[in-house]
């Protein structure tokens, strides 16, 4: 039934009922508050009446006092925060004063800073201006001493080269040596029976030696043209013994054919101990451009200088082909020496450069730090003047003396 109340016509009235009962409710709270406040003020008026006279009045004093102190609280409150106050008002007074004066030290200091700016600007713009005039005047002074230096070099130079240049030719110019000297004049006292040399000679008997040397000396010139004793001179005794390969024109030259046998010298080969007469050709050549010559001399000397001849340039056609630079070593072989061991023997006579622009006979002095007898000479040549084919040898002279001449016993002593 209830079901059939609560769904009628197809719509549900459940809501409705519960809403319906909630407002009821409501209602009848709303009442019981009213009642309960209603009592409470009844309460409240019948305490109020209750409440006797004294009691207010100790309500009021009370109040008054409470009021009073609190008047003097705020009383002195206030007069403390105007003290405060002056008190805030002065240290802002000179906090103030204060920032004033930073302020003016602070541009005070800007301005200084930028005048000692200012200020070292121009120095450094000076200092730079001096030192660019001390540097362009001291590369001036760095200028003209380099170029008078140079000029002063190549004058030493220039110079230099003229003194090794009448060096040369004072040495191709085969003046007298020492040894000539002393032998002059133990000539001079032998003939002029002369015992002590601090005694007077006669002028004459000086002029007649004199004389005779110098005509000696021009008969050797004529006969030798070096007026030197040469004593790797064919004629004279010495020979060939060895030589480097020769250069060969051609297959049957007869003139250039080795020699067959034992001997490894060429039949020509002693053309270099013979007089050449400067005749272009009259040479012996010797293949490529370095190569050697073994000479025996006609006997044992002590060496003093080396003769090399090439052509004069005043005949030749070409002479490319002579030697350049040169190397002369001396020893002393017996004839039943072992010839392998010459090598322990051999030591160094001269090293020299035969120079095309002095004269065709060249003479190369041998230092006198060894008085060692020699009779064999080899002549080494690691170069020439620009021929790859062949080297020419024309002459080769060695000078000295014998060491039982009177030069090697005045020399000894």
């Amino acid at each position: 039934m209830n079901n059939g109340n609560a769904i009628a016509n197809g719509k549900d009235l459940s809501h409705t009922i519960r809403r319906d009962n909630l407002l009821e409710r409501s209602r009848e709270l709303s009442q019981l508050r009213k009642g309960v406040q209603s009592s409470l003020q009844l309460k409240k008026s019948v305490h109020r009446r209750r409440r006797s006279w004294w009691s207010i009045l100790f309500t009021i004093l009370t109040k008054i006092v409470l009021l009073l102190a609190a008047l003097l609280y705020l009383g002195q409150f206030i007069t403390r925060w105007s003290t405060l106050a002056g008190r805030d008002t002065n240290s802002s007074f000179a906090l103030l004063d204060y920032e004033d004066r930073v302020s003016e030290v602070e541009n005070s200091l800007k301005i200084t800073s930028k005048m000692l700016q200012v200020q070292v600007e121009v120095i450094e713009k000076k200092i730079g201006n001096e030192i660019g005039i001390v540097k362009r005047e001291l590369q001036k002074q760095f200028q003209e001493k380099k170029s008078f230096l140079e000029m002063e070099l190549n004058q030493l130079e220039s110079r230099t080269d003229e003194l090794s240049k009448s060096l040369a030719d004072l040495e191709g110019m085969d003046l007298l040596t020492k040894g000539e000297l002393e032998k002059f004049w133990n000539e001079l006292k032998s003939k002029g029976n002369v015992d002590d040399i601090s005694k007077d000679v006669d002028l004459d008997e000086i002029m007649t030696m004199t004389r005779e040397i110098v005509e000696k000396e021009i008969d050797k010139h004529a006969a030798d043209g070096l007026g030197r004793v040469d004593y790797a001179l064919a004629s004279g005794g010495a020979r060939v013994v060895s030589h480097s390969e020769p250069y060969v024109y051609g297959k049957g030259s007869s003139w250039l054919a080795v020699a067959k046998g034992i001997s490894r010298v060429h039949s020509n080969a002693q053309k270099m101990l013979e007089p050449s007469f400067g005749e272009p050709g009259q040479c012996f050549p010797l293949q490529g451009s370095s190569g050697f010559v073994e000479i025996r001399l006609r006997t044992g000397i002590i060496a003093e200088a080396i003769t090399l001849e090439h052509v004069s340039k005043s005949v030749a056609y070409d002479r490319s082909s002579a030697p350049k630079d040169c190397r002369v070593s001396g020893w002393f072989e017996e004839p039943e020496d072992d010839p392998s061991a010459r090598i322990d023997k051999m030591f160094v006579l001269t090293d020299f450069s035969y120079d095309l622009e002095k004269s065709n006979a060249q003479t190369f002095t041998v230092p006198v730090n060894d008085s060692s007898i020699i009779n064999m000479v080899r002549l080494d040549f690691t170069s020439n003047h620009g021929s790859s084919a062949l080297t020419c040898i024309y002459r080769i002279r060695v000078h000295g003396y014998e060491p039982s001449s009177p030069a090697a016993i005045t020399t000894h002593a």
